[in-house]
């Protein structure tokens, strides 16, 4: 009988659901949910493009994730652990964000830090196109989102797709977050939270049928 996940991890581009899954899943689960910090001080500075802006913020980003993620936080938990993010996402948004100078200071705190921390039993993929983001973004972004351009966007999404063909170190469902919308859409959310009460193995798809 192959043992249920215990840390399970929802990885993808902005606004995909990541949050909504994962607090719905840990629920379903009657586990616990670790979310990503959304409180970066350095974050409105990074949006007006002022120097220096973001490396600071992707510092901070590294250094609460690193905190979220402890060895302690997962492993002594008595329940199921899902988080809204994985480790390797800071490294994919610094490699977009900062210049090669502050990439190599950048590199030697991750690898440092990456080292100590758990990987998931399971990683859930919400993988999105440029186009399905801008929708949302249209929808419900906030001031600062609302002026990401669609060339960051193209390359958020390239950056994931190219982490996720290659990514070997656990399981992984990858969702079209496209067609299968989890953020309001019940019947897909309801969907998905069936899918991932069954077994995954190597990489599976999920797309519901009539979508």
């Amino acid at each position: 009988m192959r043992k249920a996940p215990h840390y399970i991890a929802i990885e993808g581009p902005l606004r995909v659901g990541k949050t909504k899954l994962a607090s719905a899943l840990a629920d379903h689960l009657r586990g616990r949910k670790i979310l990503d910090a959304e409180d970066n001080q350095h974050l409105k500075s990074f949006y007006r493009g002022r120097p220096g802006a973001a490396f600071r913020a992707q510092m901070e980003f590294l250094i609460g994730r690193f905190r979220q993620l402890s060895e302690s936080a997962i492993e002594e938990s008595h329940v199921p652990v899902v988080a809204d993010f994985m480790i390797e996402k800071d490294k994919l948004f610094a490699y977009l964000n900062l210049d090669d100078d502050e990439i190599a200071i950048y590199d030697t705190y991750y690898r440092y830090f990456k080292d100590q921390l758990p990987r998931p039993d399971l990683t859930v993929y919400l993988k999105a196109t440029p186009e399905s983001i801008r929708a949302r973004l249209d929808v419900d972004a906030d001031g600062f989102e609302a002026r990401i351009s669609d060339s960051y966007l193209e390359g958020a999404v390239r950056a994931f797709d190219h982490f996720f063909n290659h990514y070997k170190a656990a399981d992984v469902l990858v969702v079209d977050a496209a067609e299968t919308d989890v953020v309001s859409n019940a019947k897909d959310l309801e969907n998905l939270l069936t899918e991932l009460s069954k077994p995954v193995t190597g990489t599976q798809f999920f797309l519901p049928l009539g979508n």
